[in-house]
């Protein structure tokens, strides 16, 4: 879909919620065929991730997870048309804006579910502080162009590359009230390294990152995920904000580890990450059952 103008330009013509449910079918029907070596490695993880259920009921939360892929991908050419509380359900919406109206500089941190291009378009829309998000572009130069064009529409301002690091520190010290958006998901030579589910793993990637920038510039954390709960309407999920000047680096890692792989878990039907990691490597330990 990223690779096609044309594709692209008819979903953005077309009504949000329909182009929301083509974005799915086309990748249940086509895309899903073609990524079997991923389908696998979903299958895999998601067998170790939620033991509790049946095969069958992986089998369908599989093909649920295509379909929200798919789902993700038409929905960015109508992201404008999805920030609204119709389409966005803040769970305990006054603390949550409570927080954003609050003093200081702030780094939002979330995972890969429901759709992140939305939720990071829905913070910039719910507060007047400075955004700016980070992003690793596809190697396709076309799907990087519409990508990129995609995201200045609603993100602000969103950097990647070498500059990148001079950026972010720029931003966080020179804007009053400054927000950083950071996916701590993502992926590294071939493996997702957080959330850890268990595996003796020392915090690294966007996480080290993260907490090294919050120290130096005295930014709280703010946790939160999106998770669909119907077509292209999403309940958003957060968790108070954490503070490096009186919680420890141990404690906060520990803190988002909860919080974030529980809302993988719970929601591994939505969560990209699935296929982009082995948790069949050595020094894996099975979470705790997922709560219900």
């Amino acid at each position: 879909m990223l690779s096609n103008p044309f594709l692209f330009a008819l979903l953005r013509l077309l009504p949000a919620s329909i182009a929301s449910w083509l974005g799915g079918w086309l990748s249940v029907t086509f895309a899903r065929p073609r990524m079997k070596m991923r389908d696998a490695r979903a299958r895999a993880n998601l067998a170790i991730l939620r033991p509790d259920l049946p095969p069958a009921e992986r089998e369908a939360m599989l093909t649920r997870r295509w379909f929200n892929i798919g789902r993700t991908l038409g929905e960015l050419a109508n992201i404008d048309r999805l920030v609204n509380e119709r389409h966005v359900n803040v769970i305990d919406r006054a603390g949550y804006q409570a927080v954003l109206d609050g003093p200081g500089p702030m780094i939002s941190l979330t995972v890969h579910t429901g759709n992140w291009d939305l939720l990071a378009a829905h913070i910039k829309a719910s507060t007047d502080r400075p955004g700016l998000g980070i992003y690793d572009p596809p190697d396709n130069p076309a799907q990087a162009a519409l990508l990129k064009k995609a995201r200045q529409s609603y993100m602000g301002e969103a950097i990647s590359g070498e500059g990148a690091a001079r950026g972010v520190f720029k931003h966080l010290t020179q804007k009053d009230r400054a927000t950083l958006y950071i996916l701590v998901d993502e992926r590294r030579e071939f493996q997702v390294w957080f959330p850890t589910f268990g595996r003796e793993l020392a915090p690294s990637g966007n996480l080290s990152v993260a907490l090294r920038l919050a120290r130096k510039v005295g930014a709280k954390f703010l946790p939160f995920y999106l998770a669909r709960t119907n077509g292209p309407h999403f309940d958003l999920h957060w968790h108070p904000p954490l503070d490096p000047r009186t919680t420890s680096d141990a404690d906060i890692v520990a803190t988002l580890d909860r919080f974030l792989g529980q809302a993988c878990i719970d929601h591994a039907d939505q969560w990209l990450a699935l296929h982009d990691m082995d948790l069949t490597q050595p020094g894996h330990m099975p979470p705790a059952p997922p709560a219900m």
